[in-house]
């Protein structure tokens, strides 16, 4: 190829959005500006419609819908969505039996194994499983252009398989759901206090806190704290505690609500 060929291409740009996060709804959007996925669509559709129009995102432009387990947050607006804008819907086969009711029909289901690679057009995706209570939860890596975004919410404990898979992100989006005091302190029973900040629950503020410190920071230029509880944490809370494994890097830390979207942040 000729040098001035080289030099015309225009370098694609990897776009991020967090929708929504939280125990009420969960979605993010990624995009190349030629194919756009949701993950995870928590909300109802029209909720999911408005949020995207704030940030002139078209829901008929989305190219997949890609779910990573079937709690109610993460599924509530897949089926709709996929309905009515023909989504095709990325799936394991164990999470669609579970969700399927909830789901309804769907005229596009492409299942994916957890721990499995597959591609959405320029989009190379890796799932890695995750410790949470669902049938067969996901995590996932996306990669284009040499760009690596990774999402890790809704997990009790971090394993070396989560570790592998988010090193060498340029964009993290990373469970801080609740603060261990406001945890036991708070409204919760004991049963969900337990189920919480057990093994298949969620991480502390502390512990994504520990996860960031020990990961390659190298290449990681944004972090998204993610699915923080409202009534178990707060957001000073999670960007301090959290923050502070991010003291001297060159890292944008943000903290995604459930009220309304992130900012779109460009790669």
């Amino acid at each position: 190829m000729k040098k001035t060929e080289i030099c015309s291409q225009k370098k694609t740009t990897v776009s991020v959005c967090v929708i929504a996060s939280g125990s009420y709804g969960n979605c993010i959007f990624v995009s190349d500006d030629k194919t756009s996925i949701l993950f995870d669509a928590g909300l109802s559709g029209i909720e999911i419609e408005k949020r995207m129009k704030s940030r002139d995102i078209h829901p008929e432009n989305i190219d997949a819908i890609v779910v990573s387990h079937e709690h109610s947050d993460h599924i509530k607006g897949v089926g709709i969505l996929s309905r009515r804008y023909k989504i095709p819907v990325y799936i394991s086969s164990k999470t669609y039996e579970s969700a399927s009711l909830k789901l309804g029909k769907i005229d596009s289901i492409i299942n994916f194994c957890c721990g499995s690679d597959f591609k959405i057009n320029g989009f190379h995706i890796h799932s890695f499983p995750i410790s949470h209570d669902a049938v067969d939860p996901s995590g996932f890596t996306i990669i284009r252009n040499g760009i690596k975004i990774a999402i890790a919410t809704d997990l009790g404990r971090v394993t070396n398989v989560v570790k592998e898979h988010l090193k060498g992100s340029a964009v993290l989006i990373l469970e801080a759901n609740h603060d261990p005091d406001m945890l036991i302190n708070g409204p919760y029973p004991w049963s969900l206090k337990q189920r919480v900040k057990g093994r298949c629950g969620h991480l502390s503020n502390f512990e994504s806190r520990d996860l960031l410190m020990e990961l390659e920071h190298k290449e990681l230029s944004y972090v998204f704290l993610a699915h923080l509880s409202k009534k178990n944490n707060s957001r000073k809370k999670a960007f301090e505690t959290v923050g502070a494994a991010l003291s001297g890097k060159n890292v944008s830390l943000f903290v995604a609500d459930q009220d309304k979207c992130s900012q779109m942040i460009k790669l």
